[in-house]
């Protein structure tokens, strides 16, 4: 797929907000029947929406929302579609009908295992007057609202959802479908949507170190955002770029606005679709000759573990590829380069490498560490980047010399002045992208967004709370963590905690999932450090040695390589350390989780100075099917005849302590008649609802 544009300037068409653009390419003749967007689906199917299409079905759509009753300019509208082109329709109509959007991942309607807490969340800060979902996800929603004796049933959500209007997507398509190739609203030289400082957009924070925050976006800072990206990545109408990010925030978002920006064409699917098959991102790479995608780094582990490169039917080839974006710091130069080195023979270029910075406070691009060809400081592969402690950097800062309208700068946290070249500090940045603020926080709004360089008079800066460290001639900027996840040690020195996670996983890579390992500190002189094991985690739980093996492993890992001393490591099954929807790790929520007893703990060690508490908690871990295999089954059914409750619990006990130390985990069903007595027993502490024999 190529289409040619002699003409084409990348400085035109600027426009003040980035729905402007859309009815400015539908109107070119080239442009009429060129895709811009591809939904690619499971079953191998596309679906195409033209700039044409796109355009009359957005007009139609916002002046459907705008004979809303409960409606009109201004207003907050709640999106809750699935992922899809009805998705990105109602991102920009949205913008058309003048609406404060506010985008979100619709929850599962059963509501089940509360998972209804940020949406709850996000109706009680916003405060929308309808939302907008399927009409299939609508009625479910008025069945719960009915079903008053549904044990999932909470009155202040009901309470939520009864205050919005819901609004069915297949109602206000009908028309739109009647209309797709009727550019009669596309030719208005009038434009009625929302203004340059119009707030258009509640971005929600990914909740990577806390509660996700509501961040107000202008259509005027979202339009030089992706303006900035256009420029930074060279993308134009001859772009073809690939995505399966959420679509909900942060890059996914970004890049269904630069597409339109950039009159590139861009191909959609799924992040559930990718999980599912990896391989797939490669395959819509290769289909569509993609020249730019965006990825989050975790991805690159993924595909070279799960990509199934020989096991597909259609070839790879991805020698088109200009800009393999990396998103999601940190960013190891090792898993770049053998990804690299696994896919050159396919034809990706090492030049292609994007490493790239961004944040939801400022739209989401901050910048590159790529350049292109023609840029007189370019270097010609990701190779010659240099490394900071085995990271690339995700940014060139400007020479004084250069005059740009975003400043980046790294800051003493507490004296808020720059710091020299190679100091660690802060990273700041001001620029006409930075978001307005957080909905509702006036107090952090001014702590965050209104940053000022001591003794200097100038600018406001945002302050990331990311860390960073400028380093070379080139002034490379390396994103080293988060101010708020640094591990203070014990002799004085800090760590970021992406360093203990990835010694960890390489001490067993076998058993443990990578990017679902997670270090923090749980009291002054113990670091933590809790890690998935893989799927496959049932066929090892009856070998304890295995699994002691491994936590202590883990511990002798990150002492040799960080020179960090682990005093816990909890082995848990998968999924069960929290992560964002972009697949950022939740160290914080992951701290409550665990000391709450809310995570499904395989084996939990713990180390004191002389590994006695190590070794004694080594002594057996019983889950499922070992609970038989350990000997415990034996004694336990011995008592399990006996119908009395307490001589019930009192035969649990004395089997638990007939094994010495014991974790019994949830999957184990110590009969739910004793189970409390046995909570209460002395020697037998209970966490995460399992027996625990206190050492």
């Amino acid at each position: 797929m190529k289409y040619e544009y002699e003409n084409y300037d990348p400085s035109f068409p600027d426009q003040p907000v980035v729905d402007e653009y859309l009815p400015v390419w539908s109107r070119l003749p080239a442009f009429g029947s060129k895709p811009a967007f591809i939904w690619a689906h499971d079953n191998n199917n596309k679906t195409i929406l033209t700039y044409s299409q796109l355009n009359a079905s957005v007009d139609h759509i916002s002046s459907h929302l705008l004979t809303t009753p409960t409606l009109q300019r201004g207003d907050t509208l709640l999106l809750l579609s699935s992922p899809g082109l009805h998705f990105v329709e109602l991102i920009f109509a949205s913008q058309r009908a003048g609406l404060l959007s506010v985008p979100m991942v619709p929850p599962h309607p059963s509501f089940a295992n509360e998972n209804y807490h940020h949406l709850l969340r996000v109706i009680s800060q916003t405060k929308p007057k309808a939302a907008v979902a399927h009409s299939s996800y609508i009625s479910c929603i008025q069945r719960y609202l009915s079903d008053h004796n549904n044990i999932n049933h909470n009155l202040n959500l009901v309470r939520a959802l009864q205050t919005m209007k819901w609004i069915s997507i297949e109602d206000i398509k009908h028309g739109a479908n009647n209309n797709k190739n009727n550019d009669k609203f596309g030719g208005s030289l009038t434009y009625n949507g929302c203004r340059e400082n119009d707030v258009y957009l509640v971005q929600y924070t990914s909740g990577a170190t806390g509660i996700p925050k509501p961040v107000l976006v202008t259509a005027g800072s979202a339009a030089h955002n992706v303006r900035a990206a256009r420029k930074v990545y060279d993308l134009h109408p001859n772009s073809v770029i690939v995505s399966w990010l959420p679509q909900y925030h942060d890059a996914g978002l970004m890049f269904l606005l630069l597409t339109i920006v950039s009159g590139a064409t861009c191909v959609l699917t799924s992040p559930t679709s990718f999980i599912k098959r990896p391989r797939l991102w490669l395959e819509l790479i290769s289909e569509f000759k993609a020249t730019c995608t965006p990825v989050p780094s975790f991805t690159l582990p993924l595909v070279l573990k799960r990509g199934g490169v020989d096991k597909g039917v259609s070839p790879i080839n991805l020698s088109h590829l200009r800009n393999l974006i990396l998103i999601n710091e940190p960013i190891y130069r090792d898993c770049v380069e053998e990804f690299v080195g696994v896919f050159g023979p396919f034809g990706l270029s090492s030049c292609a490498v994007s490493p790239s910075y961004g944040l939801a406070e400022n739209c989401t691009f901050v910048s590159s560490a790529w350049r292109s060809k023609s840029d007189a400081y370019s270097s010609s592969s990701f190779h010659d980047f240099p490394t900071h402690n085995k990271l690339l950097p995700v940014a060139r800062l400007c020479r004084k010399e250069e005059q740009e309208d975003m400043e980046i700068v790294v800051v003493n946290e507490e004296t808020h002045e720059p710091v020299e070249d190679g100091v660690e500090g802060e990273i700041w940045v001001s620029s006409p992208s930075n978001a307005s603020g957080y909905l509702g926080h006036p107090s952090l709004t001014r702590e965050v967004f209104h940053g000022r360089l001591r003794n200097m008079v100038g600018r406001c800066f945002l302050r990331t709370r990311d860390t960073g460290i400028v380093k070379g001639e080139g002034r490379y900027l390396f994103v080293t963590g988060r101010c708020e996840d640094i591990i203070k040690l014990q002799n004085g020195e800090k760590i970021h905690p992406h360093y203990i996670e990835s010694a960890a996983y390489n001490s067993c890579t076998k058993f443990l999932r990578g990017g679902c390992v997670a270090a923090f500190k749980v009291s002054e002189t113990v670091v933590a450090v809790v890690a998935e094991l893989q799927r496959t985690e049932k066929e090892i739980m009856v070998d304890n040695e295995v699994l002691g093996s491994v936590c202590n492993g883990i511990k002798e890992s990150v002492l040799k390589k960080e020179n960090v001393q682990v005093g816990w490591v909890v082995l848990v099954k998968s999924e069960s350390v929290p992560k964002t929807t972009s697949g950022k790790l939740q160290r914080w929520l992951a701290k409550e989780k665990i000391l709450g007893g809310k995570m499904k703990v395989v084996m939990e060690m713990k180390f004191g100075d002389d590994d006695e508490v190590g070794r004694r908690s080594t002594s057996t871990s019983v889950s499922g099917s070992g609970f038989i295999e350990e000997g415990l089954g034996e004694v336990y059914s011995r008592w399990w005849r006996r119908p009395h409750p307490t001589v019930l619990a009192q035969g649990c006990i004395q089997a638990l302590a007939s094994l010495g130390p014991v974790c019994v985990t949830n999957d184990v069903n110590i009969c739910p008649v004793p189970q409390q007595r046995i909570k209460g027993a002395k020697g037998i502490s209970w966490v995460n609802n399992s027996a625990v024999q206190t050492l």
